[in-house]
């Protein structure tokens, strides 16, 4: 069944659904984007924790450039969920990533969100097909994963699920297009999307490397942070083996070094997550952070995001990183 769906240059309204992180990390960006949003978290102190880090960061927003209209006095932040979509032209889920939890929200934001409306999910793995498996109307149910945090990182990931509409999954792909996000669509489903999963291979083989006394905390964050990470925000680790081929490209680097495959370069099984392992991280942490708080942390982070996405920006890498058709960008 085919929805008939809103167009995405026509939403006016955004409900976020999920005062965590990522949901008032969602918020930020569409109160930038020059929508109204109205928000919702069940949690007591939500409202004052959502309102306090729209307020936290809304300068760092100011910095990055406004769209027309957009005001952090747009927000209203409400106490059932039936208020926070009842009214709004799509949906952004942020709630924890328990699959029973999301089934239930996404069955009850359909029942009351408008028929025009897309409901999107954030989830960072759990399937689609099972987050709309009790849905009278799962056609319009996308998912829309983002990264961390959200105002800041173009990336989005979008995938339907089996009785997810074409329709829909193009809807959502047009839409954060439209609102400077690069949005790549998977194939099909698959646990932990793209992103993800690259993530979690590297986390197993640092913990690894951890666990074996074999590398520290600070030395693995070092190795990334100065070394590839610094490649990756450019080029991406794919296109970055390409390089490293030189007039050969690819074509030499798997020539070169396809034998390694067989090597025990890495480990993909993870490790047991023992306390002493457990420890070790946590303590490796505490000593990179020195003193600082997480909240000082995010600022910093924020502030090189920034930096780095104006710099690679300034210079017009054709495709840095943006999936094809995309039109994100950060304002210099």
């Amino acid at each position: 069944m085919e929805p008939k769906l809103i167009a995405p240059g026509d939403v006016k309204r955004v409900g976020v659904v999920g005062g965590g992180v990522i949901g008032i990390g969602w918020v930020l960006h569409y109160l930038r984007m020059g929508f109204d949003v109205t928000a919702y978290d069940p949690m007591p102190e939500a409202r004052v924790r959502i309102q306090s880090m729209v307020d936290d960061t809304w300068p760092l927003m100011v910095d990055l450039g406004l769209r027309p209209g957009a005001s952090r006095d747009r927000l209203t932040i409400v106490s059932t969920l039936s208020d926070a979509v009842c009214n709004a032209d799509v949906v952004q889920e942020a709630v924890p990533e328990v699959p029973e939890m999301k089934t239930k929200v996404f069955a009850e934001m359909d029942k009351f969100a408008p028929s025009h409306a897309v409901l999107l999910t954030s989830t960072s793995g759990i399937s689609m097909t099972v987050i709309q498996s009790e849905s009278e109307h799962p056609e319009r149910m996308v998912v829309g994963h983002p990264f961390n945090p959200p105002y800041l990182v173009p990336l989005v990931e979008i995938l339907g699920g089996a009785r997810t509409a074409p329709a829909a999954v193009e809807w959502a792909r047009e839409f954060y297009s439209l609102n400077e996000k690069d949005p790549i669509v998977l194939e099909r489903e698959v646990p932990a999307f793209i992103a993800s999963r690259l993530q979690e291979a590297m986390w197993r083989e640092a913990l690894h490397m951890i666990a074996e006394g074999e590398a520290t905390v600070e030395q693995i964050d070092i190795s990334v942070r100065q070394g590839p990470g610094l490649r990756w925000a450019i080029t991406g680790p794919m296109m970055n083996f390409h390089l490293a081929g030189g007039p050969g490209g690819m074509a030499h680097v798997l020539d070169h070094f396809g034998p390694t495959l067989t090597e025990p370069w890495t480990r993909l099984v993870a490790p047991e997550l023992t306390d002493e392992l457990r420890q070790r991280v946590i303590d490796g942490c505490d000593r990179e952070a020195a003193g600082r708080s997480v909240a000082d942390l995010v600022a910093e982070r924020d502030r090189c995001l920034v930096a780095i996405m104006r710099a690679r920006d300034a210079i017009q890498i054709p495709n840095a990183g943006k999936a094809p058709g995309s039109a994100s960008g950060v304002p210099a």
